[in-house]
């Protein structure tokens, strides 16, 4: 009896335990976790998946605005289109007075020879089939491919930006200035004068 009554009660291994899991489950016994939330961001799924609707005011800004920034967008194109075929117009123009400029002055060194050759021909000098009027006939030509033109006749209006008057004539039965005669060929290269015609005027006698 005594050794009975010596002997310690021996508690659970676990002290406490049982009771503290005991009353966590009590605690959680009444709760029950909805599946429709979201715990991480306390916001229900269903309201996430809401969808929401445009009204037909709102339909019809979006749509005016689209068509704005087209335009815009239209605007914009068709401005850089017409600035480039400007730019564009603007290099071929400025190509073609230099290439006038260049050519003005290559042919310029060649006018002393033309009006010699020009000179020869009221003389006669210039024969068919001699070797000075082939000579004069290939330089013209090539003059000519070049663009040359040459201008200046007996007969012509007088024009003060064309005709460089060296001598006024008065000439019975005149009733306007007029060349008379022409001394020097004038020449144009396009729009460029390479050189008036210097001429003799025929003007009204008093």
């Amino acid at each position: 009896m005594s050794d009975q009554n010596s002997n310690p009660v021996e508690e659970p291994l676990n002290g406490g335990s049982s009771a503290g899991d005991s009353n966590a489950a009590g605690e959680n016994a009444g709760f029950v976790e909805d599946p429709g939330y979201d715990n991480a961001e306390g916001i229900s799924l269903e309201d996430a998946d809401v969808e929401t609707s445009l009204t037909d005011a709102d339909l019809s800004f979006l749509e005016e605005a689209e068509s704005d920034l087209a335009a815009e967008r239209l605007a914009d194109l068709q401005r850089v289109t017409a600035e480039y075929a400007n730019y564009r117009k603007r290099t071929e123009a400025n190509r073609e007075i230099e290439r006038e400029r260049i050519i003005s002055d290559t042919v310029k060194i060649l006018l002393p020879v033309l009006d010699d050759i020009d000179r020869a021909e009221k003389h006669g000098d210039l024969t068919e089939g001699s070797a000075l009027a082939a000579i004069a006939g290939k330089l013209r030509g090539v003059t000519e491919r070049l663009g040359l033109v040459a201008y200046g006749a007996a007969g012509d209006v007088f024009d003060p930006n064309q005709h460089e008057a060296i001598l006024q004539q008065p000439t019975p039965g005149a009733t306007a200035e007029t060349v008379l005669d022409v001394v020097e060929t004038g020449y144009m290269l396009g729009l460029t004068q390479v050189r008036a015609a210097k001429v003799v005027v025929a003007v009204p006698a008093d």
